[in-house]
């Protein structure tokens, strides 16, 4: 039984930020958590910081503070005010009223005010003007999103479709501008596209087309990197920076404030606000107020749970430790993370391949090989490229297979490749021994390659698979046996020892003498006495 009651003031103003800000999905789903029994922990702190706990798909630590709604937070991914801090709101008025009817009152609230809400959208968009030069970049973004109000994605218009409509529509109003603003401008566009399809890509995790749009997505975002990218390596940009640094104080503030929220989605938001910073001229105004309110986010969120924002908030702070080669400071910042993730520090593993450093590269692969087990596949595969690239140029061979061997079977594909490579010809045949790999299921190229250096090394690979086909026991695999025998042969003749081989047919022979169709089989070798 809930014990907290706060004033009716005080519920009356939740009542009401919640008609303005909270979705009705979301509002209706808080309900039915309350009505579950999922809110449990309901205690006031301070005075005015309602602290609760909710069971979802996880259990979720909320706040809602009863004097500034927009300070309340959850530590779910979902945009706030989410459905978990609905559910406490609901807890909260059970000492007022019935939270049931609650919901049906302000549904009803909601649905008029949203009727209200799209005829003003609608005359507003037809009162939206078109960029200009000299416009405001609230102004641009206010055209972006009457652009594309009531717009959603669906089966026929994919995450893709939205983002090469959007740039070819919205850069076609800068085609004629100045270069220092029209880079700013399209960094704008590339911002509101980004976020866009973030919003776009929550509306969608819950159809049943959900596996078809993240994989649409991921595909989208790496497209907007891309032009980001480009956009970044503009000869224009430090003449924008230098006519335009207003602006550009005001591109960094939405930057920082999209990028830095620590939510799972297809964007890369950490890689665009690094590569951002690292493309602009140093300006060692702007790079020290970033510090500060770096440094101040992060203090505030040292009291609260460890979680994805506060990785977030590390890496984007080490990146300036970085920027001022200072490495040292960054490594030992980034011990605190809660979680490494590879896929947060490819932007540097790239940038040092693609210079040479190669002990840089070596040091960041160090730092991230305990993570390989349970990276991603991708970046499982990027980062066997760059140890096996580091591995040649900076001395770090015999390390690079040691860990390959602990990472196995997962680097079985990039192991043995990596043995052929470096003509470890008899731990490469020890491999397919292990993991019980015939010759008949590898590549004739590798089969040759170890055939030219010592045939004598295949030897016993023929022998296991020649075995492991006879114990199959039926025709098909006593041919494919057979078929073996014959390479087999050949590399006893090659090396001289046909003693050897007719010792070792023989005895072939007497071991499986029961089986009468591999017998049959043998025979037509013509290798029996």
């Amino acid at each position: 039984m809930l014990e907290l009651q706060i004033p009716k003031n005080r519920m009356n103003y939740l009542i009401k930020q919640m008609q303005t800000h909270m979705d009705p999905e979301d509002m209706e789903r808080g309900w039915l958590f309350h009505h579950k029994g999922r809110v449990s922990g309901v205690e006031l702190v301070g005075g005015t910081v309602v602290h609760a706990s909710v069971r979802g798909n996880d259990r979720y630590h909320t706040t809602i503070d009863l004097e500034s709604f927009s300070a309340g937070d959850c530590t779910c991914s979902f945009d706030k005010p989410c459905r978990h801090m609905a559910a406490v709101i609901f807890a909260l008025y059970v000492p007022h009223g019935r939270p049931e009817l609650l919901v049906q009152e302000l549904k009803r609230a909601m649905t008029t005010k949203r009727k209200s809400a799209k005829n003003a959208d609608r005359e507003s968009k037809r009162r939206t003007s078109e960029p200009v030069p000299g416009g405001s970049p609230e102004d641009w973004h206010r055209f972006f999103e009457a652009q594309y109000h009531g717009f959603s994605i669906s089966h026929q218009y994919s995450f893709d479709l939205f983002v090469t409509s959007a740039f070819e529509r919205f850069q076609a109003f800068a085609s004629g501008w100045p270069d220092g603003i029209r880079l700013l401008y399209d960094l704008h566009v590339n911002f509101f596209v980004m976020h866009r399809m973030e919003q776009f890509f929550g509306d969608t995790k819950n159809s049943y087309l959900s596996g078809y749009h993240e994989s649409n997505a991921k595909t989208a975002a790496a497209d907007c990197l891309s032009r980001l990218d480009r956009l970044l390596a503009s000869p224009a940009l430090p003449v924008s920076v230098k006519e335009h640094p207003k602006r550009w104080t005001e591109a960094l503030n939405r930057l920082a404030s999209l990028a830095l929220q620590g939510k799972e989605g297809p964007n890369d938001w950490l890689y665009a606000y690094r590569a951002v910073w690292w493309a602009l001229p140093k300006k060692a105004e702007w790079i020290k107020r970033e510090k500060e309110r770096l440094d101040k986010q992060l203090q505030e969120r040292e009291e609260s749970r460890r979680n994805r924002k506060q990785d977030v908030l590390l890496v984007a702070r080490a990146h300036f430790d970085l920027m001022e080669n200072n490495a040292d400071a960054a490594f030992l910042r980034l011990e605190a993370l809660h979680q490494r993730r590879a896929r947060d520090f490819i932007l540097y593993m790239r940038r040092c391949h693609e210079r040479a450093e190669w002990d840089i590269l070596l040091s960041w692969l160090r730092w991230l090989a305990p993570t390989m087990q349970s990276a991603a596949q991708d970046d499982f595969r990027l980062l066997c490229q760059y140890w096996t690239d580091a591995a040649k140029h900076a001395d770090a061979d015999d390390e690079w297979v040691r860990i390959m061997e602990t990472l196995l079977p997962r680097s079985y594909y990039v192991y043995t490749g990596y043995l052929l490579q470096t003509k470890r010809y008899r731990q490469w045949v020890d491999l397919q021994i292990a993991n019980r790999i015939g010759p008949q299921n590898l590549y004739a190229l590798e089969l040759r390659s170890v055939e030219e250096s010592d045939p004598s090394l295949l030897l016993p690979l023929y022998h296991q698979a020649v075995e492991r086909s006879v114990l199959e026991k039926n025709r098909t695999s006593y041919k494919t046996a057979v078929r073996l025998l014959k390479k087999l042969h050949g590399y006893y003749t090659t090396l001289g020892r046909k003693r050897e081989w007719e010792t070792y047919i023989n005895r072939l022979s007497d071991h499986f003498v029961r089986l009468r169709a591999f017998q049959e089989e043998l025979e037509k070798g013509s290798w029996l006495p």
